[in-house]
């Protein structure tokens, strides 16, 4: 008796997989429109939300798939760990509107923007990746750049806390900003720890 074809188990995890970065894309490019035209923008954080909620059904869809299939296309340690990791970057872009409506805030920063900024080229690069992951081929230029956008961001978050500090600001500002702050660097940390999941993915399929 012929073995069940995987290749519709396969199709299924990695159509998942591209649909969580898309979804990736689009929060993170709602945010950067959200930041560049606040506060006439605060509608598009219903936008976000809902990008949140759909990453939320891929990734309890990921996980459910995961839990009911005896032979997967890649070890269920990765399959777990990409899933939280792309619902993470969601998480963190939906935390960082919620923020900006909760806190009041004014006008963005220029750091939050140029954060935003390189967001989106990560989730870009993200998505790129696991349009590519079926093959576990030509995804190095990926993760290469999603490791230099991730210092780019760390830069970034850095010498936006240091410019919180630096000239006496209202106290409440600071710490508002900084939660804002922190959630943008958590979302493009996020997008580094996909890209080091996807090298050991490769390194495992070699």
């Amino acid at each position: 008796m012929p073995l069940p074809s995987l290749v519709p188990k396969d199709r299924v995890f990695f159509d998942l997989f591209s649909e969580a970065g898309q979804n990736t894309v689009r929060a993170a490019r709602l945010l950067k429109d959200m930041l560049e035209k606040w506060p006439d923008s605060s509608h598009l954080a219903q936008e976000i939300l809902l990008a949140e909620q759909e990453g939320d059904r891929i990734t309890h869809t990921l996980i459910k798939r995961l839990n009911s299939t005896f032979v997967t296309p890649l070890d269920g340690e990765d399959i777990y760990g990409l899933a939280t990791q792309l619902d993470d970057i969601v998480d963190h872009i939906e935390e960082t509107a919620d923020f900006m409506g909760l806190y009041r805030i004014e006008a963005p920063m220029e750091q939050a923007l140029q954060m935003a900024d390189v967001l989106v080229l990560s989730c870009e690069q993200v998505s790129g990746a696991l349009e590519h992951l079926r093959g576990f081929k030509g995804l190095e230029p990926y993760w290469i750049e999603i490791h230099r956008l991730e210092n780019d961001g760390d830069r970034l978050y850095r010498d936006a806390v240091a410019s919180l500090f630096a000239n006496g600001i209202d106290p409440m500002f600071v710490i508002r900003w900084r939660d804002i702050f922190l959630r943008l660097e958590r979302a493009v940390d996020a997008t580094e720890s996909v890209a080091h999941i996807l090298e050991g993915i490769v390194i495992k399929n070699a």
